[in-house]
């Protein structure tokens, strides 16, 4: 005969605090909004800005109906033949690719200066927290002695990190979650070391140190790298700026004046001999056209090139995409 019996599933429920209970619903609703579909309703705009390919959801469509209502209204009041002999398709494709990829090309930016920042002072912060568990601290207390520093865009997740140890969760668990919230591969590997190393029982500082001299590294050669490639990134814009300055000399020059030379020739000889008019019958708006669709698509894949070349990531040359793009559009919109 078994003097204590266990406790059967209700039993446990119904010896739960009530106050306890409430705790737990709303920590596990907390979680399922912020997962999966709900995590979208709850709060669309940190969605969309917490990846910076998630605002393509947006701005993809409103580029596709900003270029649906261009088309109509031009067929409509222009006629079909208008999207041949007209450069107003030329400018409503130009301003949809602007509205669909500037969002992206601003969040992009924006999310590699934030990550820049983050691991710029990832190596201070480990070597900070590695000097006060030297001397005797322990790293919780090393940590939430650090949580008062300043280290630029690392600082909030440091005191997240630090709420949720006084909150007694385990350090690997919350060292984990400071990797996840970081959302670098730097940072991801270096909390990964960590943790490890605080499961094996190891010395911790040791592994600190190592983590703030891998991240050292790790931001020095990204530096020296971006610093050795911005010589091609401004061969790249300064080959573009040429390239639409010769077409803007032909354009300007050669072609006027064959046409020119053409029409005296024609008028000269009455009209009677075409074979005699080869300059007159340039088309002077096909050309342009040419020209002006050369010079776009040359600066937009340009700044695609540039970005992989000078950061790593042709998105990260959007910017350089649509300023090129947009340059080559006025030069021959208003100038050329």
């Amino acid at each position: 005969m078994r003097l204590f019996k266990k406790k059967d599933k209700k039993d446990q429920i119904s010896d739960t605090d009530p106050k306890q209970d409430e705790i737990l619903n709303k920590i596990e609703s907390r979680r399922k909004a912020k997962t999966g579909i709900n995590r979208i309703i709850h709060n669309p705009l940190k969605f969309l800005t917490e990846n910076p390919l998630n605002i393509l959801i947006v701005s993809v469509p409103a580029a596709i109906i900003i270029f649906l209502a261009g088309f109509i209204t031009t067929v409509r009041d222009y006629g079909i033949k208008s999207l041949i002999t007209s450069t107003f398709i030329d400018d409503i494709f130009v301003i949809t690719l602007v509205v669909a990829l500037t969002p992206l090309a601003f969040f992009y930016t924006k999310e590699g200066m934030r990550i820049k920042n983050i691991e710029v002072a990832l190596p201070n912060f480990f070597r900070d927290v590695a000097g006060m568990n030297e001397s005797g601290m322990t790293l919780p207390t090393a940590i939430h002695s650090v949580a008062n520093g300043d280290y630029g865009g690392l600082t909030q997740h440091i005191k997240k990190l630090d709420n949720e140890i006084s909150w007694n969760v385990p350090f690997v668990e919350a060292i984990y979650r400071f990797g996840e919230n970081l959302g670098t591969p730097l940072a991801r590997r270096s909390v990964d070391l960590i943790a490890k190393a605080s499961k094996a029982g190891g010395n911790v500082s040791e592994v600190l140190n190592a983590a703030a001299n891998d991240s050292y590294e790790f931001v020095n050669l990204a530096d020296e790298r971006r610093n050795n490639m911005m010589i091609y990134v401004v061969i790249v814009l300064v080959s573009f700026l040429v390239f639409l300055f010769v077409i803007a000399i032909m354009t300007g020059t050669f072609l006027d004046t064959m046409a020119e030379a053409g029409e005296a020739a024609s008028a000269s000889s009455g009209g009677d001999t075409p074979g005699m008019s080869f300059g007159g019958s340039v088309d002077m708006g096909l050309y342009r056209r040419i020209f002006s669709h050369a010079a776009m698509i040359q600066g937009f894949f340009s700044g695609l090139v540039a970005g992989q070349m000078g950061e790593g990531s042709a998105l990260s040359g959007l910017k350089y995409s649509l300023i090129m793009l947009l340059i080559a559009w006025v030069s021959f919109r208003f100038f050329i």
